[in-house]
C-alpha cells in the first residue's frame, strides 16, 4: 500500500475558507525506520507525536464553513510541517522529556528524504488549495496538552495565535472573550510568529487573512466534542470575517 502524506476532505466545496491541520496524525511511514520511531506506544499517543483531537475539529469546521480541509498523515516527530526548513526543531530529537531514538541518529540525508516524502507534498497540496481563490482565508487548527512535564497547568480552553496580520485574530478574540465560560489565550500557549511556519508561508507571505486556533486537547477527546467546538467556532469565524470587513 502506497503511503500518502496528506488527506483532503471536501476538495470541491466552494467557499473561500481553507481549514488546515498540520499535526493531524501520529502515523510513521514504513520508510522511516520500518514505521517505528522507537518510542513507547504511550508516547506516540501523546501530544509530542501529534495534536490529539485537532483533526476531528478541523474536518467538522471545514464542513460547516463549506470549504476544503487538508490534514497531514505523518507524525510531527517524523518531520514537522509547521516549521520552516531551517528551523532546528524541524526534526525533533528530544520533546517534552522523551528522546526520539530514530531521530537521534538521523543525518542530513535522512532529514531531506523525509522532507521529500512528507513535508514537501503536503505544502505543495496546501498551496494549490489556497490558490483556488483570490480571497482565501486560512484557519489552522491545533491542540495543546493541559500541562507539560514539570510545568504549571495551562488554564486556557482555547488560544488564538497570530503574527503580524491581526485582521481576523482581533475580532475573533473579541467574540471569544465575550463568552463567559471560556478562558481565552492570546498567543498562548505559544507565540504565533515562527518564521517559515505554515501560516507564515501560506498566509502571511501571500497577504491572506488567517488565524491559528489552539484547543486544549482534554476538551476534544470525542467526536461529539469535535462537532460541538466546530459548531461554536464556525459562526464566530464568519462573524469575525464580517467584523473585519474582509
Amino acid at each position: 500500500m502506497t503511503f500518502k502524506p496528506y488527506f483532503i476532505h471536501g476538495a470541491d466545496r466552494p467557499s473561500r475558507w481553507l481549514v488546515t491541520c498540520d499535526h493531524a496524525a501520529n502515523t510513521v511511514p514504513p520508510s522511516v525506520n520500518g514505521g517505528d520511531l522507537g518510542l513507547p506506544a504511550a508516547d506516540m499517543e501523546r501530544h509530542i507525536a501529534y495534536d490529539p483531537g485537532a483533526a476531528g475539529v478541523s474536518r467538522h469546521l471545514a464542513e460547516l464553513l463549506n470549504g476544503p480541509e487538508i490534514e497531514t498523515n505523518f507524525s510531527r516527530l517524523v518531520i514537522d510541517p509547521n516549521r520552516g526548513m531551517d528551523d532546528p526543531t524541524l526534526l525533533m530529537r528530544l520533546y517534552d522529556g522523551s528522546v526520539i531514538p530514530a531521530n537521534a541518529r538521523a543525518d542530513a540525508a535522512e532529514r531531506d528524504r523525509r522532507i521529500a516524502e512528507c513535508y514537501a507534498p503536503y505544502h505543495s497540496a496546501l498551496a494549490d488549495l489556497a490558490a483556488r481563490h483570490d480571497d482565501t482565508v486560512i484557519v489552522s487548527v491545533h491542540s495543546f496538552t493541559p500541562q507539560l512535564r514539570g510545568r504549571p497547568p495551562r488554564p486556557w480552553h482555547i488560544g488564538i495565535l497570530y503574527a503580524h496580520d491581526t485582521r481576523l485574530a482581533d475580532p475573533l478574540l473579541k467574540r471569544l472573550r465575550a463568552e463567559p465560560d471560556l478562558c481565552v489565550g492570546e498567543n498562548e500557549p505559544y507565540g504565533g510568529h515562527l518564521p517559515g511556519d505554515s501560516i507564515d508561508r501560506h498566509a502571511e507571505a501571500m497577504g491572506r487573512p488567517s488565524v491559528l486556533i489552539e484547543l486544549r486537547n482534554d476538551l476534544i477527546t470525542t467526536d461529539a466534542q469535535h462537532r460541538a467546538w466546530a459548531e461554536r467556532l464556525a459562526p464566530m469565524l464568519q462573524g469575525a470575517l464580517g467584523d473585519a470587513g474582509l
